[in-house]
This record gives structure tokens, C-alpha cells and sequence, in this order.
């Protein structure tokens, strides 16, 4: 079990912490102490515990009638989609709930054994948000617990994710992290693809129809795919797939390098056209921002 970080923080400094357990027993103690401190911090809302479900029934049970000062959530109600739709529902809850400067402490445990945990590829994505997730809310006072059990995380994994956390020991850069996920190859680019001089959204529209997505999903992935246009200059674009896994991949003169892009939320967190590839994050499964061979700039958009 790694050890807590210091319980004070001064504002504007997120507090990422890692708890690693093999036991309800142990889960318990960490749990238990965890929120204590949340429920004894000045300027702050009740702590939310966000888990899987037999981990909520074991702390209803722990806390007893002090279970009704502590928001109890399960985490499939919470990690409903994508990585970066995590970020999207952490910034619309502390700015809805927080206390000042974004007080408030998170017990939070991913769907490990969901959506998160289903293949490589997501599990790589989840690790990304873990690491960026100390630049994106280094600006709050959040005090964040992320649950790993060993039960229902892996080995690997939770190596990993030691490396996102800086009560550790191990921790590293978050863009370092991000360039290492990075540096893994995408799935090569099959040879029956559309190229796109300039992906119109009714272009793209028209194809992702014709790929067998309903008009609702072709509207929104067309949509994802402008707003990721707006990133640069865009000199083509390929299309490829079948319906739900429609993929456009636009190539742009520019060179992007900040692993941040497309994850900060704007003002209004919910996803609407004119925020960019926020917005296309929000919509797709997978965004991928890579250097390309030549130069510039390869966005690969993956619908589902």
C-alpha cells in the first residue's frame, strides 16, 4: 500500500494521491482516513467517493450514519466514456460544487474492469489522463485519491499509474509519460482509404453515411473532424473504415507538440462546434495527435 501525502496543501496546488490495496480491509483504512480528512477541511463541500459498487456498500457500512455527510457515487456513473469525457465531468463538477479555488476532495476509482481496462489501447489512454491530470488541474486546490485494486487492476497497470502520481516516489514529467504513449504506433493506414484534398463537413458527412453510421453520428463526426481542422493548415485528409469505427486522419503543415491540446475545457465544458478539438475529444473515442514523417502534423480521429 503506498503511503498518503501530507494532508495540507495551499490553494491553487492539486493533490494527486495513489492508494494501492489487495483487501476490503485495507481499502477500508485508506477510505476511511481519506475522507476524514476531507470532512475536516475548512471551505470545502462533502467529500464524493466515486467507486465501484461493492466498494460503496463496504463504506456505507464503515461510516454509519456519518455515510450522509459523504457523496456516494457509482463509477459507472461517472466514467461514462473516454478519457478525455473524464476530464470534461471533473471540470464541470468542481466548478459547479467545489469550494474556493476548487476545494474539495475525490476518491475516485476507474471502471478497471469496463471500458478502461478492456484492451491495451484504452488502458494506455487512461494513463494518459492520470498523468496529464497534474497539469490540467495544477491551477485547483482538489484533493484527488485515485483506488487501484489489485484485484481488478493489473500489475502492469498499476506500475504505470505509479508513475502519474506524485506521492509515489516514482513520479515523472506528465509530458514525458504523454511522449511515451506517443511514441507506440498507431494501427498503419489500410490501402483502401478516401483521400479528402479538403474534408468539407458534408464531405465528410456524405462518406461516414455511407459507412453505415445513422445521420446523427455522421453529423457528429463530421462535425469532429472540422473542429480538429482548426488546429492548422490542412493540406489532406484519408478516410477509412466502417460504421461505428469511422477514422479520418488530416494532415496538417504545422508542427503540434503541447500534449495538452484538446484537453484544457473551455469556458462552457460541454461539447458544442467552435471549441476546437475539445470538442472532437468529447465525440470520439480516440484522438490522436502525432508528428508526421514529413513534417507537420498527422490528427487521427476514431468515432467509437
Amino acid at each position: 500500500m503506498t503511503a498518503q501525502s501530507s494532508p495540507s496543501h495551499s490553494t491553487g496546488t492539486f493533490d494527486h494521491r495513489m492508494t494501492v490495496f489487495g483487501t476490503d480491509e485495507a481499502f477500508v483504512a485508506d477510505a476511511l482516513a481519506f475522507l476524514a480528512e476531507g470532512l475536516a477541511a475548512p471551505d470545502e463541500p462533502p467529500p464524493m467517493a466515486i467507486l465501484a459498487p461493492d466498494k460503496l456498500d463496504l463504506l456505507r457500512d464503515a461510516l454509519g450514519t456519518d455515510a450522509r455527510h459523504v457523496g456516494l457515487l457509482p463509477h459507472t456513473d461517472w466514467y461514462t466514456g473516454s478519457a478525455a469525457n473524464a476530464v470534461a465531468r471533473a471540470a464541470a463538477h468542481l466548478a459547479g460544487h467545489a469550494g474556493p479555488g476548487g476545494r474539495m476532495h475525490l476518491l475516485m476509482e476507474p471502471v478497471w474492469n469496463g471500458r478502461a481496462g478492456r484492451s491495451p489501447r484504452e488502458s494506455a489512454e487512461w494513463i494518459r489522463y492520470e498523468a496529464l491530470a497534474n497539469l490540467l488541474f495544477a491551477p485547483t486546490a482538489t484533493t484527488a485519491m485515485c483506488v487501484y485494486d489489485t484485484r481488478t487492476a493489473g500489475a502492469v497497470l498499476i506500475e504505470a499509474a505509479r508513475r502519474a502520481h506524485p506521492d509515489t516516489g516514482v513520479y515523472e514529467d506528465p509530458a514525458r509519460i504523454a511522449a511515451e504513449l506517443d511514441a507506440v504506433p498507431l494501427p498503419p493506414t489500410p490501402s483502401d482509404t478516401q483521400w479528402l484534398a479538403e474534408p468539407a463537413p458534408e464531405a465528410v458527412r456524405a462518406w461516414a453515411a455511407g459507412r453505415g453510421l445513422d445521420p446523427t453520428d455522421a453529423e457528429v463526426f463530421a462535425t469532429a473532424v472540422t473542429e480538429a481542422a482548426t488546429l492548422g493548415q490542412v493540406t489532406g485528409a484519408l478516410l477509412w473504415g466502417e460504421a461505428p469505427g469511422c477514422v479520418c486522419e488530416l494532415s496538417l503543415a504545422e508542427r503540434i507538440d503541447d500534449p495538452l491540446v484538446g484537453f484544457v475545457p473551455p469556458a462552457a465544458p460541454e461539447p458544442a462546434p467552435g471549441q476546437g478539438l475539445w470538442y472532437a475529444r468529447q465525440t470520439c473515442a480516440y484522438v490522436d495527435v502525432r508528428r508526421a514523417s514529413g513534417g507537420g502534423t498527422a490528427v487521427r480521429l476514431q468515432y467509437t
